[in-house]
């Protein structure tokens, strides 16, 4: 199941920010998730973990994780951030 992937703005921005080896990490993971979503047996490097509802987390680099929604026609990526952003950002209420 091949899904398209749409990115949230902010996310771009924070890629662009990051140093080239670890862009180039997460720009793969990227592309794995959209092409692998859905088929656990083929992500598990991605390091997956469905949240709630729609809302998932994936690995993009070491520090750095992912959040995504899987929407009807696309997975969106809403979140670049440390595993402590992401605890944050969860607390925060906004995904709920």
């Amino acid at each position: 199941m091949h899904k398209l992937l749409s990115i949230d703005p902010a996310v771009l921005k924070r890629l662009r920010e990051l140093p080239k080896d670890e862009r180039v990490e997460c720009l793969l993971a990227l592309c794995e998730l959209a092409a692998q979503f859905g088929q656990p047996h083929l992500h598990s490097g991605l390091s997956i973990r469905k949240l709630g509802g729609k809302l998932f987390e994936c690995r993009g680099s070491l520090a750095l994780r992912f959040l995504f929604q899987n929407r009807p026609a696309d997975l969106f990526v809403s979140f670049l951030g440390t595993h402590d952003e992401v605890k944050a950002l969860l607390r925060s209420g906004k995904y709920r």
